[in-house]
């Protein structure tokens, strides 16, 4: 299996293949052993990147990778491209302190979704709702993504804009309901025409009150006078919304960007999206970081992404999951693609902006389809700086894209500190540790094979993050040693869309591998 891009109308595909190989890294079985059904009280995982920062740190130590303790389908019947490749982007799992793993299952050969939950213990279903969700429109397919909120409420996206929800995640005789942020009487006078007109097109993320934000596209003339935008639904089902239209007060931007999940302020004050140009008008879109008041959606500020080395608009693309992270500073960081298709071996750039969004910071030396992960500096021995925390990212350097070697890496960086860029003259993020991916790539002597994450489990406890490789396994990455410390093999791999990781509050690991997502532990 390779990896591969295609360059489509000036637009990169780059996702992840896979392959195999020891090179001496303690390396799980992959046995499924019958598991047991155990009690648990922990940590949730409450949505893509954790929380509503997306700093991706567990809040427990992760179980050795020791074999497969149970895997499922999400999706029942992947459609592969005439190559062979998997060019869907799947839905992170959702995962309650008590150990129900809520999935994002697509349930038939086209994009018909629906949410189940299994227990964490044993992989037994729970309970199941059918999600009647119609795509946007769409070139790789968008990530169907739910949240769970800290009144362990979970959200679920649905057709014409309106959202499910289930008051007890982890019961299977919950009552399953439906709310639409436009107003649910609205909703049910049009419902037809509304099903066809406006799409919920961004993961769902919850505060700390239980107010969920999404964006959402919305054709011309659909009876609730719509324009693409971004809602607010509040606990008790109070819902609003602003058009981006007149957030951005820019022709060439007309809505939130498809795939990208807003992120909140640890004092949940400000709601950050990202909002994008319409793809079948914009070849690479241009786009903006937007700051909002969390109660009223007015905005209080908003910066071009730009790329840092050509000093034009940066490319934001619709077929990335990039989301903004919050670190614990309020500093805020997104990833966009540069502006000239393979200027950067299509690395693209990771963004870095105070929490008001008036200063551009240092930029970090890849942001395609990646969205930061926080490390404390605890994490890192050898880390003799000034940070606080440092960040996680995605390091591959694409080859047959600009002068890229295919010397794929994984890379954690100090965001307050730079280094010269060894792709281009610009300062970068200084490299604090990096590791180079496992497998060697037969297509491209002296490469391996891609990293395929766009998000990555954080575990403060083992000081070590968990990656996932095209080449079909799953690596601990211990930051003590700098070394791949544990692996276990998922599948063979192939060319699919990067894949997030999670973490249960029993330590179990969660990982997704062609259209299978894998439950890992001792």
């Amino acid at each position: 299996m390779k990896s591969f891009m295609a360059i489509l109308a000036g637009v990169i595909l780059v996702s992840c293949g896979g392959g195999g190989s020891s090179n001496g890294i303690a390396s799980g079985t992959g046995d499924v052993i019958p598991p047991k059904e155990t009690q648990v009280n922990g940590p949730a995982w409450s949505g893509f990147g954790r929380n509503a920062q997306h700093d991706a740190m567990s809040g427990i130590a992760t179980q050795a990778l020791n074999r497969i303790v149970w895997r499922t389908a999400v999706d029942v019947a992947p459609q592969y491209s005439a190559g062979g490749y998997l060019l869907y982007h799947y839905g992170s799992p959702v995962i309650t302190a008590k150990n129900t793993v809520i999935l994002p299952v697509k349930s038939a050969a086209n994009d018909t979704y629906r949410f189940e939950g299994r227990s964490g213990s044993t992989g037994s279903q729970l309970w199941q709702v059918s999600s009647d969700y119609v795509m946007p429109a769409h070139r790789w397919t968008p990530s169907y993504n739910l949240a769970l909120t800290s009144a362990n409420r979970i959200y679920a996206p649905g057709a014409g804009g309106k959202v499910y929800f289930r008051d007890d995640a982890d019961s299977a005789s919950a009552t399953t309901q439906t709310t639409a942020f436009y107003g649910d009487a609205v909703y049910t006078a049009s419902k037809a025409a509304l099903d066809a007109s406006v799409f919920i097109n961004t993961p769902i993320t919850s505060d700390a009150q239980n107010n969920i934000y999404f964006g959402f596209t919305a054709d011309a003339g659909n009876p609730a006078g719509l324009t693409s935008g971004i809602a607010r639904i509040t606990a008790d089902g109070k819902g609003s919304w602003v058009s981006v239209k007149n957030l951005v007060g820019d022709v060439s931007i007309t809505k939130a960007a498809t795939n990208s999940a807003p992120a909140i302020s640890a004092d949940q004050k400000t709601v950050y999206v990202v909002v994008n140009g319409n793809a079948g008008t914009s070849v690479r879109q241009p786009g903006y970081l937007l700051a909002l008041d969390s109660t009223t959606l007015a905005i209080q500020s908003k910066v071009l992404l730009n790329d840092p080395k050509e000093k034009t608009a940066a490319f934001v693309s619709d077929d990335s999951t990039a989301s903004p992270t919050v670190g614990p500073d309020g500093d805020v960081y997104i990833g966009v693609l540069e502006a000239t298709a393979s200027a950067h071996n299509q690395r693209g750039w990771m963004l870095h902006f105070n929490a008001d969004l008036s200063k551009s910071k240092i930029p970090g030396s890849f942001g395609w389809d990646d969205t930061a992960s926080i490390v404390p500096a605890s994490m890192v021995s050898s880390y003799k700086g000034s940070s606080s925390y440092l960040i996680m990212v995605k390091y591959n350097n694409y080859a047959r894209s600009g002068s890229g070697d295919a010397k794929n890496k994984v890379a954690v960086l100090d965001p307050n500190t730079s280094q010269q860029d060894s792709i281009s003259d610009q300062q970068v993020m200084t490299e604090v540790l990096t590791v180079l991916g496992a497998t060697p790539d037969p297509n491209y002597p002296g490469g391996v094979y891609e990293w395929c994450i766009n998000t990555a489990a954080v575990d403060p406890f083992t000081k070590s993050i968990l990656v996932n490789s095209e080449d079909g396994n799953l690596y601990r990455w211990d930051l003590t040693s700098n070394t791949l410390s544990e692996k276990i093999r998922l599948t063979s791999g192939l060319g699919e869309s990067y894949t997030p990781t999670a973490i249960g509050p029993d330590g179990q690991v969660y990982a997704i591998n062609n259209a299978v997502v894998f439950a890992v532990g001792k």
